[in-house]
Parts: C-alpha cells; structure tokens; sequence
C-alpha cells in the first residue's frame, strides 16, 4: 500500500509565485498512482517573521499537523509538496524509524543549509536541511535530527558562500548525480525538489536556474536506487495547466512509488 501525504505549504518560500505551491502540491497528488491521498490542513495566513523566519508561526501549525497524520499511516509515504519544508517531519520519522542506518538522497538545485539570519529573507525552505541537521531554528527542530554522515546530496549547482562555509564545516559533501549514488544502499529516503530538473523541460518552480539534468537522466538516477522507504516531491508552482510538466510530475511520482 501506498499514501500521498499532501501538504500545500507555501509559506516556507520567499519567492514571488510561492501561494502557486499550494495548487502544485495538490496537483502533484492528484498525478501520482498512490492506493490513497491524505491531505494536510494549511493555514491561509503567512504571519510575521520570528527567530530569523518568515511566517514561523504558521509553519509550526503545518509541521504539527504533518506529524499528527503520519501518525495515522503505516504505508510507503510519497510527500507531495508544497515547498521543501514539507519534507522536515517525514525525514524525522524515518530517521526515529531507521536509526543511523538511514540515508537521505538530497535532489535539488540548493543544498538548503542556511541558517537564521542568513541571507535569502528568512524562507526557511533554504533552512530545512541544516534543521534536519539539528542546527536550524529551535522552534521548528524535529525530535529526531540526522548526522551530516546521512546526508547526501545529488544535483546542487547554487551554492551561497554561507552556505559553502556549513558544508565545510559539517563535511558535507555535493556531487553530481551519478556520483552521489554510487555504492548508496537503504534504508534510503529520497527528497525531490523540481528545481533540479533543467528549465527547459520543467519552468514551474520558485526559483529556476539553467543547466540542470534532464527529466530523463533523474528519471533513470531515481529507478535505478535500492531500499528506497520513503520520498517527496516538493516545489511543484503551476501558474496554469502545462499537460508536457503534468506528465514528468507523474512519471517522477510513479517511479517513486515503484518502491513500495
């Protein structure tokens, strides 16, 4: 069995098309072949911005909310978002669940490790990663954190020179796709942000940059891992309907839940 955990938080991103990412989230879950969807409440109101973040208080009711559902599922979880936050309490649980033994495959254009106070206007969907790592803002730092050992990232190419200082530092390693998979093994939960993908096959995002993989090369990176137990799919922004970026939408969703 399988279940889409859909979670149309836009507050976490700073961009000017973020409230687009409650529609893609949604959009995102209608797409993807899961036995069955279930949709987290979002709060309508951004709010102000506290501890070094935009509309924290908005995005600890998601997270709340987030953890009381999963709660309620014991299927293969594909999270569908929504910015990249959404994927901070999935991550947590198959950490609590997994242990050390769990590794976590990073897909995006940014490593995502700012901190409070850093640039990029607070959007703490640039912070989840060092969150995860249990060096972001207190208020929204799950129970359980990762060790910079379970990290992995695959496809980063916007590095801010802050965050270039906190890879150092944690010993946090980006390589291309192919080389950040080699040899990896599950437990393996996997984190898929569009802004990968290169724009010119996929433009509904946030924030796109050129010279990305294609649709096809992640494709063939995503079906050819093992012991995959968990996935997203964030930062999914449609401003209309695009039928071609609908159909690599459910092509990545469909290889992910082939893990179920």
């Amino acid at each position: 069995m399988s279940t889409v955990l859909c979670v149309p938080q836009w507050q976490g991103s700073a961009a000017g098309s973020a409230r687009f990412l409650a529609d893609g989230a949604r959009r995102t879950a209608q797409l993807v072949p899961a036995d069955r969807v279930v949709t987290v409440e979002v709060p309508e109101f951004d709010g102000p911005m506290a501890g070094g973040v935009r509309a924290a208080d908005a995005l600890v009711a998601v997270q709340r909310a987030t953890e009381a559902a999963l709660k309620k599922i014991d299927d293969f979880v594909l999270t569908a978002g929504g910015d990249c936050a959404v994927d901070l309490v999935p991550i947590s649980a198959a950490a609590e669940r997994y242990g050390a033994d769990l590794k976590v495959l990073w897909i995006d254009a940014n490593p995502d490790v700012y901190g409070p106070g850093d640039p990029f206007s607070g959007a703490f969907h640039g912070m989840v990663v060092r969150t995860l790592l249990g060096d972001g803002p207190p208020a929204l730092t799950p129970k359980t954190v990762l060790t910079p050992e379970q990290v992995v990232f695959a496809g980063v190419r916007v590095v801010d020179d802050c965050e270039q200082e906190y890879l150092r530092r944690k010993n946090l390693r980006v390589d291309e796709l192919e080389a950040a998979v080699e040899g990896l093994k599950g437990p393996l939960y996997v984190h898929l942000d569009l802004d990968v993908l290169d724009p010119a096959e996929f433009a509904s995002v946030g924030y796109s940059t050129p010279a990305g993989p294609s649709v096809a090369r992640v494709l063939e990176l995503i079906e050819g891992l093992t012991g995959v137990v968990g996935a997203a799919i964030t930062e999914h922004a449609p401003q209309a309907r695009d039928l071609r970026e609908e159909e690599v939408v459910r092509a990545l969703g469909t290889a992910l839940l082939s893990y179920a």
